[in-house]
């Protein structure tokens, strides 16, 4: 059977290695604001699945193309896009899934597939770890840290700051949660006690995308504590108190296409490989 026709667009180095393992399974690929020269959008014409990356746009105008020497319009996109094309993308806006609709396109949020986020989960704690070991004036080992919500990413965080020994303290709001963590040689606390428990870290590590670093809570925040927000846009600290109050955040955004680009790649194929299958283009 001859395979379908991908034309991915825009990204950054995931999408490039999402690019590799396509063509290895026989896919023709090409792509749009991939490189610095091929914004050209001709290649959707032939187009049966368009891969967008993730998160599709920063701001619902232009697609979110790093490598690209011109931006690239949404709108002109979504326009272009051939009847009968298949869109896929990570963190699709309900704006963009609107145009989608009205085009009368099928489309997939990859994003919301429990088997990446499970597992993009660990490049993210990997990469607060890389950003953790450069920036604390302390090892790991014997400190105290505080990981801030207990879902996927929290919970892969907590349990590999525990394997290197750290004093680990998660906070969370469901008491089933706090037994899981007591069960795993942790600290549980309520995400409301924040204000009580704040200054006792080295290391606070959040999790969640809501405003949880208050102004209250960073008052509380020892000066030589690291803060890293690991949460989506607009992030759970609040960042104008930070940096009035001297604190040291890090907004660690997107760190899986930073810091382990080769294996998120390889689970965003895996993941849309899934959903091409269940929804049966690949039989179409």
């Amino acid at each position: 059977m001859v395979k379908n026709t991908v034309c991915v667009i825009g990204g950054d180095l995931r999408q490039k290695r999402l690019c590799e393992l396509l063509l290895k399974d026989g896919y023709t690929v090409k792509t749009i604001g991939l490189f610095e020269d091929d914004s050209d959008l001709s290649p959707l014409k032939s187009a049966d699945i368009a891969v967008f990356p993730m998160p599709m746009s920063f701001d619902n105008v232009y697609i979110n193309a790093p490598f690209s020497k011109k931006q690239i319009a949404m709108h002109s996109v979504l326009e272009a896009l051939p009847d009968g094309c298949f869109v896929l993308g990570g963190r699709i806006s309900k704006e963009t899934e609107d145009a989608l609709t009205k085009r009368g396109l099928k489309f997939a949020d990859y994003y919301k597939r429990e088997e990446l986020i499970v597992k993009n989960a660990i490049p993210t704690a990997e990469g607060a770890l890389e950003i953790a070991f450069s920036e604390l004036p302390i090892t790991i080992f014997g400190s105290k840290s505080l990981v801030i919500g207990y879902g996927r990413v929290g919970k892969v965080m907590a349990k590999k700051l525990r394997a290197l020994e750290s004093d680990v303290t998660v906070s969370a709001r469901k008491y089933a949660d706090f037994a899981w963590i007591e069960e795993g040689g942790m600290n549980a606390i309520h995400t409301e006690d924040l204000p009580v428990f704040a200054g006792n870290f080295d290391l606070i590590i959040n999790t969640v995308p809501a405003m949880i670093l208050t102004e209250e809570v960073l008052k509380r925040v020892r000066d030589d504590a690291l803060i890293i927000d690991l949460a989506s846009k607009p992030g759970g600290v609040d960042f104008g108190s930070a940096k009035r109050l001297s604190r040291n955040v890090i907004w660690a955004l997107s760190l899986p296409g930073k810091t382990s680009p080769v294996t998120s790649g390889e689970i965003i194929k895996e993941a849309i490989t899934n959903i091409l299958e269940e929804t049966g283009v690949l039989d179409e």
